[in-house]
């Protein structure tokens, strides 16, 4: 059974920070690397990060030097630090597995965590 669930979002002022959370099925944390999408309304979703088993991290370049992706294999849960947040970050936020092929293989989204980034 997979299973993504994701906390930590919330309304934050342009500038501010948050940290979210993904708690995942073991099934998949621990073979696969693991990425946060978001997907904001109107728009496709996204890869914004990405992490691998060994820690070798990759960004959209949108987020670049302002989000950090971390995971603890311990317990099985992957970590989105976003800094100096802009309006253009409100999106459902979501974890999964970061290859494409492996995410349309096991056709499963958790519910996703709202961020909203508004004065």
């Amino acid at each position: 059974q997979v299973q993504f669930v994701e906390s930590g979002g919330g309304l934050v002022q342009p500038g501010g920070s948050l940290r979210l959370s993904c708690a995942a099925s073991r099934r998949i944390f621990s073979i696969y690397a693991m990425g946060w999408y978001r997907q904001a309304p109107g728009k496709q979703r996204e890869l914004v990060a990405s992490i691998t088993i060994g820690g070798a991290t990759n960004y959209a370049d949108s987020v670049k030097g302002r989000f950090s992706i971390s995971r603890d294999n311990a317990k099985n849960t992957v970590y989105l630090q976003m800094n100096s947040l802009k309006p253009e970050d409100t999106a459902v936020y979501s974890c999964n597995a970061a290859d494409a092929a492996v995410v349309a293989a096991y056709d499963y989204w958790g519910q996703g965590t709202q961020v909203t980034v508004s004065s």
